[in-house]
């Protein structure tokens, strides 16, 4: 008999922002942390520009292939190879780990295992089943600089308002999230080998 593939449902919201911005994704439980990683990018609308890395039971995963990590590591406890490290391993239902994204901005991604069904045959890598709101721009600074950035492009008579506007190609609604439009990124991401060169 053939082995039971497994299917998990993760939650993921960004951290301290209200209203919450989240995700709702269902993926393979044999894809690695690296794919993982670009599910969330597409989910987010993330344009993966920045590096990142999973906090999972304490354990760290990052990219041990970019030598800007490995610069960073120094004292630290080598990580595990995020390309390497499988999720239907790591994780349990119910378990919550996190998902760090642009060490600048800090973009800190809480992340909950839903549930994990076992099913009879994969799925095909990931899909974005719901969220709320749209993400903050890359590079916005953060979530202070975001929280500066919403304030000032709703205020018609500032001139940094309309600056942030057109450093956004003109327009930016935080309510809005196309499940259509991060699936079909995840798709292109898909037939582009996540990433791979």
């Amino acid at each position: 008999m053939a082995q039971q593939a497994q299917i998990i449902t993760l939650y993921i919201e960004l951290e301290d922002i209200v209203p919450p911005i989240w995700r709702r994704i269902v993926v393979d439980g044999d894809v690695t942390l690296r794919t993982l990683h670009h599910v969330i990018q597409a989910a987010f609308g993330w344009t993966d520009s920045h590096l990142h890395e999973f906090n999972v039971e304490g354990r760290i995963y990052a990219m041990l292939d970019n030598e800007n990590v490995l610069d960073m590591i120094e004292d630290r406890e080598i990580p595990g190879d995020d390309r390497k490290c499988k999720l239907q391993k790591l994780v349990y239902p119910g378990q919550r780990f996190d998902y760090q994204y642009d060490f600048g901005d800090n973009w800190r991604h809480n992340i909950k295992v839903e549930k994990i069904d076992l099913v009879a045959e994969k799925m095909g890598v990931a899909q974005i089943m719901d969220g709320a709101r749209a993400a903050p721009p890359e590079d916005v600074g953060g979530t202070s600089g975001y929280e500066d950035f919403l304030i000032e492009i709703n205020d018609p008579s500032s001139e940094q308002g309309k600056n942030y506007l057109q450093w956004v190609d003109g327009s930016y609604d935080p309510e809005l999230f196309d499940r259509r439009a991060a699936n079909n990124a995840l798709l292109r991401m898909a037939w582009n080998g996540w990433g791979k060169k």
